[in-house]
C-alpha cells in the first residue's frame, strides 16, 4: 500500500488564522460608544430595501403598494414605519370626512368631504344652528303676534261653519225641527205646535198624511245636513292648512337668516349647501321633533314614551365627523397590529331600544383604512390572513377604489342585527404597505391572481451585509443609539469588537454582518445586564463573553445530556482508534433557539448482490428526500467510477447507528462513502477524524450548512473522551469562509491539538481518512497498484466474476422454486 506523504496532508490542514475572522477594536476611533454618534433613522446594509420602498413609496399610479420581503429581526417594520413617517410629513393633510342624514333616501347617509380640521367646526356650526332654530321657534311661536294671527285663522273659519249652522238651524225652525248636535252624531227632530218635541204618544196621534210630510222635511234636512257637514269638513281641512302654512312660513322667515349664513360661510362646498338647503325644508316639515311638547295631566308616561318614540328621531340633525384631520401634520400613517375586519373597514354600533338593537349614521365608527385614507398604512401579512375577510375586503377595496363600511355578519347573514344603513362609499387614495416573509410572498403571488396587481412593489430585506470598515462603525453607532434609547450603559471599543465578532458568526460569512438586530439588541440587553450587577461604568468583552456564556447556559441542557451518554459510553461514539466501515458524520440539532453540533456513527457493510445501496433509515422511514437523493448521487459516483466495462454487482447497506429520529440533508453523504470505500476496499478510518460534506456525482464535494456547529460538536466530544492529537474534521474547501469558531477551538487548533483539513474532493478526504493514497485512474491499467481505488476496484472485479460464475445458477435456483 502507497502511503500518502504527510506533507500532503498538511497541505489540506486549516491555520488558526483561517478559522475566524476576529475584529481588531484598535481599528475604532473611539473608546466607548458614548462617542460613536447616533444612527439617524439610517438602515444599515439594506441598499436594495431602501432605493425599493423610496420608489414604491413616490410613485403615484395605482397598484403600485409595497410588500416588505425578509426574515423576523431585519427590521423591516421599524424602518418602514420610520421611513413612510419621514415620506407623509412631506405630504399634504387629507380632507375631513363626515356623515349627514339623507332627507330623501333616510338608509343611505351621505359621505362629504371638507377641508382638514373643517369636519368638527360644521359639527359645531349645526348644532348651534339646531339650538338656536329650537329657541327661535319656541320663541316665535308662542309669540302674541302668532297667536293672533292665528286666533284670527280659526275665528274666521269659525265664522263661516258657524253661519252655516245658524242657516241650518232657522231653516229647520221654520219646518218645526230642531238640529241637535252631540259629540257622535247630527239629528232632527220634529217639533210640535208648541215648538217641543213630539213624544211618542203625540206623534203617534198624528194623520199619516202628517207624518208623510215630517219624513219628507226630515230628509231634506238630512241631506242639508250631510251637504253642510262635506263643506265644515272642507272648511277644517282649509283651517288646518291655512294654520300648517302659516306655521311654516314663520318658520321659514325665522330660521332661513341661519341658512344663508351657514350657505355663505360654506359656499364652494355644493354637496355642503345642498345638504344644508334639505335641512331647511326638514325643519320647517318637521319642527315639531324640535319642540317639547307639554305631558297631558291624564296622559300616562307609558302613551308619552309612545307618542315620543312615533316622532322622527331628532339625531338626523347631527353631524358625524368620520375622520377628523385637524390633529393630523403631513399624511397620516397608521400601523394596524389586529387587523380584524371591523378594525379595518369600521363598524356600526348599536343601542337598545324597546326591546330591540337600533343604529344610525350617527353610530358609524371608522376604520383605520378611513383613518389612513391619504396616507399610509402599514400591517402585518401573516395577521392580515388570519382574517379572511379583510383580506378579500381589502382587494374589493383596491379593485373599486371604494372605501364603505358594511355590517360583515349582516352579510353572512348569521346576524340576528341588521344595520340597514347603506352608506355612501368614500374614494380611497393610500399606500399599504404589507410586511411579511418571502414564504407569504411567494404563496400570495403563486396563488391570488389578484396579488400581482396590487402589490407591484416588492422590497426584499437582506439577511447579511458586507463586513467593512463603513459598516462596522455604523454597528457601533447604532449601539450607541440603542444604549441612549433604552437607557444601557454604553459599550467598550473591545465590547463591540465581540459584538461585531457575534454578527459575523450569526451570518455564517467571515466577511459579512447579519441584519437580524434583534439578535443583536438581545445580546446588549443581556451584556448590559452582567454589567449592572458587578456596577461596571461600561460594558466590555468580559461582559458580553459572560452573557454569550450563560445564554448558552440557559438553553444546552439537551446537549449536555447527549454529552453526557457519550462520555458514559450509552451513546457509542468513537474517537480513538481506526475501523473499517466505520465513520463519524456530523449533524446539528435545533431545540428552538440553540443550535449545537452531534458526531453520529456511521456505519457501512458491503457484500456481493443486485440490490445497490440499502440506507436502512429509509427503509424504516426514518429519512427524508434530501438524505436519499444524497444515496442516490453517491450510487451514482460508484456506478461512473467503478462501472465503466461492466455493471457492479454491489450491495451495500449503510445506516446511522444509534439514530431514532428523522435523518435529512445530503451533508453526511461524502461521510457515508468514505464508509462504502472503507469496507470496499477492507482498509480502517481513524476514527478521531470525523466528516462533513455533500458530493456529487464528479466526486466533488459541496458545501454544506452548520459548519461551526458540527465542528465544536466533534471538539467537544473529543474533549469529552480525551484529546490525543490526532483528532479533527474534515470539511468542504468552500465551507471556510463560513468559519467563526469558538475561541476554545481555535487556540486547540493553534496547539495542535485539534485539526481541521478543507479538501474539495472524495479522493482527498478518503487519503486523509486512511493515510494512504487514493490513487489516479488511466484508461488502460485502471488505478495504481497498492492505492486505495485501487483495491476498492480489485475487490469489485471479484465480485463480478464471482457473480459471472455463480449468477446464473442462482437465477434458475430462482426459477425452479
Amino acid at each position: 500500500m502507497n502511503r500518502v506523504s504527510l506533507e500532503k496532508i498538511e497541505k489540506r490542514k486549516l491555520t488558526s488564522d483561517q478559522l475566524t475572522n476576529r475584529m481588531d477594536p484598535s481599528q475604532f476611533p473611539f473608546e466607548t460608544t458614548a462617542e460613536a454618534g447616533s444612527l439617524t433613522g439610517e438602515m444599515i446594509g439594506q441598499e436594495r430595501a431602501v432605493q425599493a420602498i423610496d420608489f414604491g413609496l413616490t410613485v403615484k399610479q395605482e397598484g403600485y403598494n409595497l410588500f416588505l420581503v425578509g426574515p423576523s429581526g431585519t427590521g423591516k417594520t421599524t424602518f418602514a414605519r420610520s421611513k413612510v413617517k419621514e415620506v407623509a410629513a412631506t405630504k399634504s393633510t387629507p380632507s375631513d370626512w363626515i356623515y349627514v342624514y339623507n332627507f330623501a333616501h333616510s338608509d343611505q347617509p351621505i359621505a362629504i368631504s371638507l377641508p382638514p380640521g373643517q369636519g368638527v367646526i360644521f359639527q359645531q356650526d349645526i348644532t348651534e344652528f339646531i339650538t338656536e332654530v329650537r329657541q327661535e321657534i319656541e320663541k316665535v311661536l308662542s309669540s302674541k303676534e302668532f297667536e293672533q294671527t292665528k286666533i284670527d285663522i280659526i275665528q274666521y273659519y269659525e265664522e263661516i261653519i258657524n253661519l252655516e249652522w245658524q242657516e241650518l238651524d232657522e231653516l229647520a225652525y221654520n219646518e218645526y225641527f230642531q238640529i241637535e248636535r252631540n259629540s257622535t252624531s247630527l239629528m232632527a227632530i220634529p217639533l210640535d205646535e208648541n215648538r217641543e218635541a213630539h213624544t211618542e204618544e203625540t206623534y203617534r196621534n198624528l194623520s199619516n198624511e202628517q207624518k208623510q210630510q215630517i219624513a219628507e222635511k226630515s230628509r231634506e234636512l238630512n241631506k242639508r245636513l250631510t251637504e253642510i257637514n262635506r263643506r265644515t269638513a272642507l272648511l277644517e281641512r282649509d283651517l288646518k292648512k291655512s294654520i300648517q302654512d302659516l306655521e311654516e312660513n314663520t318658520i321659514l322667515d325665522t330660521i332661513h337668516p341661519y341658512i344663508e349664513q351657514l350657505v355663505n360661510k360654506y359656499s364652494g362646498q355644493h354637496k355642503l349647501a345642498d345638504y344644508i338647503m334639505s335641512l331647511e325644508k326638514d325643519i320647517i316639515a318637521n319642527w315639531q321633533d324640535l319642540i317639547d311638547s307639554p305631558m297631558d295631566e291624564e296622559e300616562d308616561l307609558f302613551t308619552s314614551l309612545l307618542q315620543k318614540n312615533e316622532k322622527k328621531d331628532e339625531s338626523r340633525y347631527h353631524v358625524n365627523v368620520f375622520i377628523d384631520n385637524s390633529e393630523v401634520k403631513g399624511a397620516p400613517v397608521i400601523h394596524e397590529n389586529n387587523p380584524t375586519y371591523t378594525n379595518l373597514f369600521g363598524k356600526f354600533d348599536f343601542k337598545s331600544a324597546f326591546g330591540s338593537l337600533m343604529t344610525s349614521f350617527s353610530m358609524m365608527k371608522p376604520g383605520a383604512f378611513h383613518l389612513a385614507n391619504g396616507g399610509y398604512i402599514i400591517l402585518q401579512a401573516s395577521d392580515l390572513l388570519a382574517n379572511p375577510y379583510s383580506w378579500n375586503a381589502l382587494k374589493r377595496m383596491l379593485k373599486t377604489g371604494e372605501l364603505r363600511i358594511e355590517n360583515l355578519l349582516e352579510d353572512s347573514g348569521s346576524s340576528v342585527v341588521s344595520a340597514g344603513l347603506k352608506p355612501e362609499s368614500i374614494p380611497v387614495e393610500m399606500k399599504v404597505i404589507l410586511i411579511g416573509t418571502i414564504d407569504i410572498y411567494r404563496l400570495l403571488y403563486t396563488y391570488d391572481e389578484d396579488f400581482k396587481k396590487f402589490f407591484k412593489v416588492k422590497v426584499d430585506f437582506d439577511v447579511e451585509m458586507e463586513r467593512n470598515d463603513e459598516h462596522c462603525m455604523k454597528y457601533a453607532s447604532f449601539i450607541h443609539t440603542y444604549c441612549k434609547t433604552q437607557n444601557l450603559l454604553h459599550y467598550t471599543k473591545e465590547a463591540v469588537g465581540r459584538i461585531i465578532d457575534f454578527s459575523t458568526r450569526l451570518s455564517n460569512n467571515q466577511n459579512k454582518l447579519t441584519t437580524c438586530f434583534h439578535e443583536i439588541t438581545e445580546l446588549l440587553v443581556e451584556a448590559n445586564y452582567w454589567a449592572v450587577i458587578e456596577e461596571a461604568a461600561y460594558v466590555t468583552a468580559i461582559h458580553v463573553d459572560k452573557a454569550l456564556k450563560e445564554r448558552k447556559q440557559r438553553s444546552n441542557l439537551i446537549e449536555e445530556k447527549i454529552n453526557k451518554s457519550i462520555e458514559d459510553g450509552t451513546i457509542m461514539i468513537e474517537t480513538e482508534g481506526e475501523k473499517v466501515g466505520q465513520i463519524n458524520g456530523l449533524s446539528v440539532l435545533s431545540t428552538g433557539n440553540y443550535t449545537f453540533g452531534q458526531p453520529n456513527k456511521i456505519t457501512a457493510r458491503t457484500y456481493i448482490g443486485s440490490k445497490g445501496i440499502i440506507n436502512i433509515d429509509r427503509e424504516s422511514y426514518l429519512s427524508g428526500p434530501i438524505h436519499s437523493k444524497g444515496l442516490f448521487i453517491l450510487s451514482g459516483y460508484l456506478q461512473g467510477e467503478f462501472a465503466k466495462d461492466h455493471p457492479l454487482p454491489l450491495a451495500a447497506s449503510i445506516t446511522f447507528e444509534q439514530s431514532y429520529d428523522m435523518v435529512d440533508g445530503d451533508s453526511a453523504s461524502s461521510t457515508e462513502l468514505y464508509g462504502i470505500l472503507s469496507s470496499l476496499a477492507d482498509l480502517p478510518i481513524n476514527q478521531g477524524i470525523a466528516v462533513t460534506g455533500s458530493v456529487n456525482q464528479f466526486g466533488e464535494v459541496q458545501p454544506i450548512g452548520g459548519v461551526n456547529e458540527k465542528i465544536e460538536g466533534f471538539y467537544y466530544t473529543c474533549k469529552l473522551k480525551g484529546l490525543t492529537g490526532n483528532q479533527g474534521v474534515i470539511i468542504p474547501i468552500q465551507n471556510v469562509k463560513n468559519l467563526m469558531l469558538d475561541e476554545e477551538v481555535v487556540t486547540a487548533v493553534r496547539d495542535h491539538q485539534f485539526s481541521i483539513w478543507a479538501i474539495q474532493s472524495i479522493q482527498e478526504g478518503i487519503e486523509i481518512l486512511t493515510g494512504y493514497e487514493a490513487g489516479a485512474y488511466d484508461t488502460l491499467h485502471g488505478y495504481s497498484e497498492g492505492t486505495i481505488y485501487h483495491r476498492v476496484e480489485r475487490r469489485l472485479n471479484e465480485m463480478v466474476k464471482w457473480f459471472r460464475k455463480n449468477g446464473s445458477n442462482e437465477r434458475r435456483q430462482k426459477e425452479c422454486h
